[in-house]
């Protein structure tokens, strides 16, 4: 009855996991859903599809973060209004900021947009324009009294009286916030407001609320900024790299499983399984999480690829040492893993700390690096101490696993 019922439960994983990855290559289509395979839902950067890169730099002296993190959300808001998407707008030392944007070569348009002075305007029902960015005194983020995000506004004397004629006139109706003619938010007037003071609630987030003040706050960019470089990655050359990736992360992978499988036999083969379920996991969880991937970022998996495989060669290398000692298989496997989890968790740790470090620190392909082997890193873990090790019990218990020499004892080593 336990052999039966463990062959069944090992066919049925075995048959998940390929569907798994078989849909997440090739994509699927089910009950009028579609599943986009890897290729077509894993966003890919600059050096891989092809784009522009811009590294502009802040000619003011001593600008504080506030200022640059302003600068940030309005030059992104101005490229995504272009209606591109994707963008990476990061950061780099004290006052240079890069803007890279896969799939788009015109640069001067980019740069255009991004240079442009911004015009804010509050518009009221009848489309007459009530006030403008000059009107603005201060936006900051408040909390209501029901501890909920709201945008708080402050107007100039002259502002002040605008906007009180244009609350008393237009009660239950809405004021719209426009940034370059694309519409903010649209709050209800709900009082007159004489004393140049107003809030804007309905924020879904702390977020938002801070980005609505930063974008409110300055209409222009707050600060000048200068082209330092521009880089155009031409789409053929994005393809070549795509293509050479995707190569050389089969023939590594493939190399790697032929080498578990020879060297390792019956269980090598079982951790050939466990690792393509950690393939299909890593990149299922690049999709969800909106990763962009790069060639650094491939990198990064490759390596994680290397740490998972090496977890199970410790795990192996643990259950022949407890078999030669004359432990039944059962007993060998249990205690192989007990022994062998402290090694594989310290070393994971070790390595997330370095990880984690890079994505903080780092800019650019850098941090990209850096989270993938983050992400790569907490899935093989769960890989190599959960599925493999389920696996392997099962197989013991089909006797598919029933004798030494399927780890390589030789009996007389026993």
């Amino acid at each position: 009855m336990k052999r039966g019922k463990s062959s069944a439960l090992f066919v049925i994983t075995v048959l998940v996991i390929a569907l798994l990855a078989y849909i997440g290559y090739f994509g699927a289509e089910a009950f009028g859903y579609r599943f986009n395979s890897f290729g077509q839902s894993i966003n890919k950067g600059l050096d891989l599809q092809g784009g522009s890169s811009m590294l502009m730099e802040i000619k003011e002296d001593n600008v504080d973060t506030s200022t640059i993190e302003r600068t940030i959300e309005l030059i992104s808001m101005r490229v995504n209004k272009m209606g591109v998407s994707e963008i990476s707008i990061t950061r780099e030392g004290e006052k240079r900021i890069r803007i890279e944007i896969p799939g788009q070569f015109d640069t001067k348009s980019v740069l255009e947009t991004v240079g442009k002075t911004g015009e804010l305007q509050f518009v009221g029902p009848d489309d007459k324009v009530i006030l403008t960015g000059k009107d603005v005194k201060d936006a900051i983020v408040q909390y209501d009294e029901k501890n909920q995000p709201v945008v708080g506004l402050e107007f100039n004397e002259e502002g002040t009286e605008k906007f009180a004629e244009a609350t008393q006139k237009f009660q239950g109706q809405k004021i719209t916030i426009k940034m370059d003619g694309e519409q903010l938010t649209s709050p209800v007037v709900s009082a007159v407001i004489s004393d140049g003071k107003a809030v804007i609630n309905g924020m879904a987030s702390l977020e938002e609320a801070t980005k609505q003040a930063n974008i409110i706050k300055s209409g222009a960019l707050p600060v000048t900024v200068e082209t330092l470089s521009v880089k155009t990655v031409g789409p053929t050359i994005g393809m070549e790299a795509v293509g050479l990736s995707k190569k050389a992360a089969i023939v590594g992978i493939a190399l790697v499983m032929i080498f578990m499988a020879v060297y390792y036999r019956v269980p090598g083969i079982l951790s050939c399984i466990a690792i393509v379920l950690y393939v299909s996991l890593l990149l299922y969880a690049f999709a969800i999480f909106d990763v962009t991937l790069t060639l650094s970022g491939i990198a990064g998996f490759l390596l994680t690829v290397g740490m998972a495989v090496d977890a199970n060669v410790l795990i192996f290398e643990r259950i022949r040492e407890e078999l030669r000692t004359g432990k039944t298989l059962k007993s060998s496997v249990q205690s192989g893993f007990d022994k062998a989890f402290a090694t594989i968790l310290d070393s994971n740790v070790t390595t997330i700390i370095a990880a984690v470090s890079l994505y903080i620190i780092g800019t650019g392909s850098v941090k990209g690096f850096g989270l993938t082997l983050i992400i790569g890193i907490i899935i093989s873990i769960f890989t190599a101490l959960t599925i493999t090790k389920f696996l392997l019990n099962l197989a013991v218990d089909m006797k598919l696993l029933n004798k030494p020499s399927h780890f390589g004892v030789k009996r007389e080593e026993k």
